[in-house]
This record gives C-alpha cells, sequence and structure tokens, in this order.
C-alpha cells in the first residue's frame, strides 16, 4: 500500500504544471535615427547579436538624420516618454545624441529607470552625464591619426575644409577637429550642407581654397545621391582628402572609420551588467577603442600624393 501511495504521488508530481519562469527583462532600444541608416544598423547589430534570447527588446526610432529641426526631436521624445510609461521597461539603451538630449536629460536624469548611453560625439557633458541612472560609451573619432596622415601628406598644410551636413552631430564633430588641427597650426573651416548640389559646390571650392579637406557625414543631405557623388568625387577631386565613416570611403582618399557594432555591443554587456544588479554609477563612462582604415586607390592617384608603405599594407582598398 505504501508503494502504491508513493507511486500515485510521483504521478501527481509528474503532471503538475511547471512552476513559471521569471519573464525576461525589457530592454527599449531608443535611437536617435532611423532603421536603414548605416550607422544605426551597425549599433543594433552589436547590440542584437548580446542581447538574443536575454532580453525582450522593443525599438523606437526618432527619425533624427531625417528631420533635423528641434521641435521634431523634441516630439519624438515625447512620443519615446508615452512608450516608456506604458511598456515600463527594465533599462533603456539610448543611441546617438537626439535620445540624450531630448529623452533622456529632460525625462530620465537620475531617475530610478536604468539608462546606457552610445555613440555621443566626443563628449557626454552637454548632457550632465554620468548620473546616478546612467552610463554609456562616447564615440571618438580617430581625428589625431589622421591629422598625423594628412601632416605626413601634404607637406606644409596651413588650411583645411570640413565638408558635412548640417546637423548637430557634425557640428560637434567639426568643432573637435577643428580644435585638435588647431594645435599642429592648421586652420579648419566648415562648409555645412543640406543639398546634394551644395555638397558638390563645397567639395568644389575645397580643391582651390584649402590644401585637403575632410569628408564627414552625408545624413542630413536630403537629395544625397551615392552614384552621383562617386563621380564627381573622381571627376574634382585633386586635393587631398580624408574621411572617418565607413560608407564615405567611397568619396574619400583615406578613410579611418569608427566601428557602429562596438557601441552597440558595449551598451549591450553593459545593460545586462545592469540587470543582473551592478548599479549603472558603479561603471565608468568610456570610449571607444577601434576603427578600420579604407584607401581609395583611384581617388589617390588623381591627387599625386602617396600613403606610406604601413598604411597601404594595412588599409582596405575600396573604388
Amino acid at each position: 500500500m505504501r508503494a502504491h501511495i508513493a507511486a500515485l504521488l510521483g504521478l501527481v508530481l509528474l503532471v503538475q504544471p511547471p512552476a513559471h519562469a521569471a519573464p525576461p527583462a525589457r530592454c527599449l532600444f531608443v535611437s536617435s535615427y532611423h532603421a536603414g541608416y548605416e550607422w544605426n544598423d551597425g549599433i543594433e547589430r552589436g547590440m542584437d547579436g548580446v542581447l538574443q534570447g536575454r532580453c525582450e527588446v522593443r525599438k523606437f526610432y526618432m527619425d533624427g538624420k531625417n528631420h533635423l529641426d528641434a521641435e521634431f526631436a523634441k516630439a519624438k521624445a515625447i512620443e519615446a516618454k508615452a512608450l516608456i510609461d506604458k511598456w515600463k521597461p527594465d533599462i533603456v539603451i539610448a543611441a546617438d545624441d537626439n535620445a540624450s538630449k531630448y529623452l533622456v536629460m529632460p525625462y530620465l536624469k537620475n531617475k530610478s529607470l536604468p539608462v546606457v548611453f552610445c555613440g555621443l560625439n566626443w563628449t557626454a557633458e552637454p548632457y550632465g552625464y554620468p548620473y546616478r541612472n546612467a552610463t554609456g560609451m562616447i564615440e571618438i573619432g580617430p581625428i589625431e591619426p589622421l591629422v598625423a596622415e594628412v601632416r605626413a601628406v601634404v607637406k606644409n598644410a596651413r588650411r583645411g575644409v570640413f565638408l558635412s551636413a548640417d546637423e548637430i552631430t557634425q557640428h560637434k564633430e567639426y568643432a573637435m577637429g577643428r580644435e585638435i588641427y588647431g594645435r599642429q597650426g592648421i586652420e579648419l573651416s566648415h562648409t555645412a550642407v543640406r543639398t546634394m548640389a551644395e555638397w558638390e559646390a563645397g567639395y568644389t571650392a575645397a580643391q582651390t581654397q584649402a590644401d585637403f579637406l575632410v569628408i564627414g557625414n552625408n545624413a542630413g543631405i536630403r537629395d544625397w545621391d551615392n552614384e552621383r557623388a562617386r563621380r564627381y568625387a573622381h571627376e574634382h577631386g585633386r586635393r587631398f582628402s580624408v574621411a572617418y565613416l565607413e560608407w564615405m570611403a567611397p568619396y574619400a582618399m583615406l578613410t579611418m572609420a569608427k566601428i557602429a557594432d562596438e557601441q552597440g555591443e558595449w551598451a549591450a554587456k553593459v545593460a545586462l551588467l545592469i540587470l543582473d544588479g551592478t548599479p549603472p554609477a558603479k561603471i565608468p563612462v568610456v570610449a571607444n577603442r577601434r576603427w578600420n582604415m579604407y584607401v581609395n586607390p583611384g581617388l589617390l592617384k588623381k591627387s599625386g600624393q602617396r600613403l606610406s608603405p604601413e598604411v597601404l599594407r594595412k588599409a582596405v582598398k575600396v573604388e
């Protein structure tokens, strides 16, 4: 009889419903930009690879490259805040400047909801980071290595032009570039444009008004055309040109490119640390450490300039 009862109890235990597992953490990714923008996609690629299976992820896009005005950014931040209030994520990953400026700083600073930021150009100081509930990774371009190459290639360089879209992150990039080039006795001016025709005009002007050209981001130029830009650079490019974004390599002679995936991977790993109990304030703000190098032999040949054998050996060749 005892054996029979024990067998029945064992059977009951086998058919008991399993204990409910704890639901996965909720991770909200807020991008300053839009899906399909190369930098944004790289951050997501790095983030998704880490969070897969560890977190329920939702994504919100502030679309800041297609809409440059502050009022649009503020409205998108209000939408993001409404999503936070409704969905109640366990952590927010905020990518690039608009997300920190318009969402995190006014609505989430020092609140209970933890935040990991990434992709902030050069400095987090304008947004008052770090907060009690926030940490992150800033995005530093390899300006100093590029300056060294400019000085090595363009003897006695004195003037440079920074050609970019007319938007917030590019103004920050220019400000830092002007300071670093200035330390080397080189004056850097900014040509900020919003159309393809303006970009072409700025590119042409730099051929006579400067000793070299720094090609910044094209995101924010409404009618940008990759093939048109490539043809224009090959037809008109004579001054030595450098860039720091991978997708601008077809229009520059030398590119040292930041790696978006690094930002996303780091932010996701830190988010998991915080979800496991590490306070954000215990995790220091850091800067990115990696970049890729590209050389455009066709453009370089037109300039008559020479890069060092070491650079040519290490760089990926692009046309």
